[in-house]
């Protein structure tokens, strides 16, 4: 049994669960630091937008029209995904869990915004919690700020946590560590950095602080790279 997180550059993941291949927030088209491309991708099996921006939502649309992928969101999402030609979508809210290809997914609160690109109403932001097939817990926090609830997420026990560091928009490096110290995963990624110069962020001195302070394995990945977990 194989689970491999890819990182495709800014907050664009992929999940590879056995056989089962899901792609997290494809922001592909416009992104200065992407390894991929939308039509690089031939199989998905399921798309998963954490909120409406479009440096997430990304190009959802296109390459979900392509593979007949299932699109996974919050409602106010899905609706709009729908009427744009989006074929195969499925609903889910803040605190409810779905059994799914790749594992039971339950979508958990995250502190930001979520307007759609077009400007109309996203629905709230979200992180995704998932525990895999393969019996792996992978925290995806979404563009989120610090909030003292991780530590609840915490409690299920995470073997991978991913966490923007880039400031501004998202946590900075100092509270993507306070993060780390309630969710205490085994491991974290960090994302969402490096993009653009206003959430530059220096991940590999972020990672030494960690690694430090907490005895956590990071996962520093160039845009491409992925890791088993």
């Amino acid at each position: 049994m194989t689970t491999k997180l890819s990182f495709y550059g800014h907050f664009a993941l992929g999940l590879a669960v056995d056989d089962c291949f899901a792609l997290i927030d494809p922001f592909f088209t416009g992104n200065p630091v992407a390894a991929k491309r939308a039509e690089d991708f031939d199989k998905v099996d399921y798309i998963l937008v954490t909120h409406g921006h479009g440096d997430h939502v990304g190009d959802t649309v296109a390459i979900a029209k392509r593979t007949d992928a299932m699109v996974i969101s919050n409602f106010e999402i899905v609706n709009w995904l729908a009427a744009r030609g989006v074929p195969r979508s499925h609903a889910q809210h803040i605190g409810g869990s779905r059994q799914h290809g790749f594992g039971r997914l339950k979508l958990t609160i995250a502190h930001h915004g979520s307007s759609l690109p077009d400007g109309s109403y996203g629905g709230p932001p979200a992180g995704l919690l998932i525990r895999t097939t393969t019996a792996k817990t992978l925290y995806v926090s979404g563009d989120t700020g610090l909030f003292y609830d991780m530590k609840l997420i915490g409690d299920e026990g995470i073997d991978l946590a991913v966490l923007p560091i880039g400031d501004n928009f998202t946590m900075g490096p100092d509270d993507a560590l306070r993060a780390l110290e309630l969710l205490r995963p085994k491991a974290v990624l960090p994302v969402h950095y490096g993009t653009w110069d206003l959430i530059a962020a220096d991940a590999q001195a972020w990672a030494a602080r960690v690694r430090e302070k907490l005895g956590c394995a990071v996962h520093v990945l160039s845009p491409g790279e992925s890791v088993d977990f």
